[in-house]
Parts: C-alpha cells; structure tokens; sequence
C-alpha cells in the first residue's frame, strides 16, 4: 500500500500528541498531557497499542540498550526517569521542580552516543524559562542550553556531530556542533527564523541524507530543509498543528507525522490525528541510551 496522501493511521485523535520515534519495526509516541505511551506498526492504519499511563505530563522517550524489553528512559513531569517492563517507574532526575517559574519536561531524544537529552519550558510559557539537558550513562544531568521558552527537539545526524533545537514560541531552530566523545556543544548558528504565517517549529528528525524536517504547530504543513538551510519540500497537511515527525515503516520511508487539538477554538475533523504518507527518502531507527544510574 503507496501513501500518497496525508492518511489518518487510527481513528484516535490526541489533545497532544508527540514524541514520534521509529524502534525496533514500529512507531512509539505519546500522547503527552494524558502521560500515555503508544505504539503501532508502520504497514496499515488500525488500532493503537497502550503501553503505559502515568500521572504526569509525559514527553518523550527512548529505548534503552542491553535492558529488558519494555524499558524506556522518559522526559517525564519535571525530570527524568527509567520505565520499566509493567508499571516500573523510577526517577533518574528531577530537573525542573525548583523552577521559579512552574515547569514541566517537553521533547527528548538519544543521540547515537547513548546520551540522553531533554528540555524543558515553564507551563505558562515564560519567556527565557526553559532548559536543554544533556544526561548521560551516569544519570548526571548538565544544563547545555538556557534561556529557551519552548524546547523542541533535539534532532541529531547519523553521526552524532550535528544537533538541531528549536524554540518554539521564537519560531527559530539553531544548529549546533557536539562533540561525540564528551557531548559538549559549540559553534551555535542560526539555521532557521520562521515567521508567524509560517508556522512555529516544533518536533524534528533528521532523515538518512542529512537533511531536517520540521513539523510546523499552527502551519498545516511539515517542510523538508537542505543542510544549508534552503527548504527543499513542503507538504501540506489536513492538520492545524503538527507537532512530531518521524521516518519509518517500509524501508524507513514512511513519514509519520503526530498533531494537537489543544488550544484549537474550532477543532477540524482530523485536528490531533496521527497521520501517515510515503516519501522518496529513508530516515533512520531512533538511537538508544546507557543503562542509567540514579542522581540524587
């Protein structure tokens, strides 16, 4: 089955769906205010899978490598914790709670280094209030970068030298260089400023060429951007407010794309919908993190 069109992938629609990763042959998302994991295969729409509901906002997660199936380190609540197989819960690091602005976990991602990375942004969006982590192996969590209102992203190259972040209530995405050994950011570079018309950017990934696609919250569309920053595609979508993307499916080249009807005054008929399409470019399986310890 070709995909040529935006297609709903269940009949579920989401006030806030999110986090859309590609691992071991099927998709994972959430469905972040309602704390819920889900997944679903990548060859036809149908129901979803419920792997988890916790009690708190829930914005991402990633695999873990070498732990037992079913286990995920989390961006949940106000930090970060390890999911395990049943209702396994532990906290890694609670990051946000002394926030003098009341804040919770956005987006996270593992880069293909085994670390993991997750931001923050206060829950009436103060401007300047959110922060990207970097955590590692050791579950020590560094502060990379701060002064941001709305972290999305982050989004790696194959190699793990490049990271893309948006802000999103800025409508700007900076491209960063990392270190691979130590994970240290530098040479920190406008890459994208997006007007309002456009759409704000929010969820990324980074397809198997290098190029970055976007979801754009409130622009109806997700855009496929070169290396140097020009847009190379546009596809519109039936959505207001996509809000992850994410390469998978057959041969990786099947372009799910997550969205919201949070917020939305007048709610069109496939507004929070997970969506679908075929594309001519493979992306890549989302990267694993260490076995984590506990900081306290």
């Amino acid at each position: 089955m070709r995909l040529t069109e935006p297609t709903p992938w269940s009949a579920d629609r989401f006030e806030l769906g999110e986090g859309a990763r590609w691992v071991d042959g099927r998709l994972i998302f959430v469905d972040l205010l309602a704390g819920r994991l889900l997944e679903t295969t990548g060859d036809a729409p149908g129901p979803l899978r419920e792997l988890r509901r916790l009690d708190a906002p829930l914005g991402a997660v990633a695999p873990v490598a070498g732990a037992a199936a079913g286990d995920w380190i989390a961006a949940v609540g106000t930090g970060v914790a390890l999911l395990t197989g049943g209702d396994g819960y532990r906290q890694v690091a609670d990051l946000e709670s002394g926030n003098a602005a009341p804040a919770r976990m956005n987006d996270a991602v593992a880069d293909p280094h085994g670390r993991f990375w997750a931001g923050s942004m206060a829950l009436d969006t103060t401007p300047g209030a959110g922060t990207l982590y970097r955590i590692a192996p050791d579950g020590v969590p560094v502060p990379t970068v701060t002064g941001l209102t709305i972290a999305n992203g982050p989004a790696f190259d194959a190699e793990g030298s490049t990271m893309y972040l948006a802000d999103t209530a800025r409508g700007e995405v900076d491209r960063f260089t990392v270190d691979p050994r130590t994970g240290e950011l530098s040479g920190r570079e406008p890459f994208l400023r997006l007007t309002a018309a456009e759409g704000a950017p929010d969820g990324m990934t980074v397809d198997a060429a290098g190029h970055l696609w976007v979801a754009l919250w409130g622009g109806y569309a997700v855009r496929r951007y070169r290396p140097d920053g020009s847009l190379e595609r546009e596809k519109r979508l039936p959505v207001a407010q996509p809000t992850s993307v994410c390469l998978g499916g057959p041969q990786l080249q099947r372009l799910f794309i997550t969205s919201a009807h949070y917020g939305l005054a007048a709610r069109g008929l496939l507004d929070g919908a997970l969506l679908a399409i075929d594309v001519d470019v493979a992306g890549t399986s989302a990267c694993a993190v260490g076995l984590f310890e506990r900081h306290s």
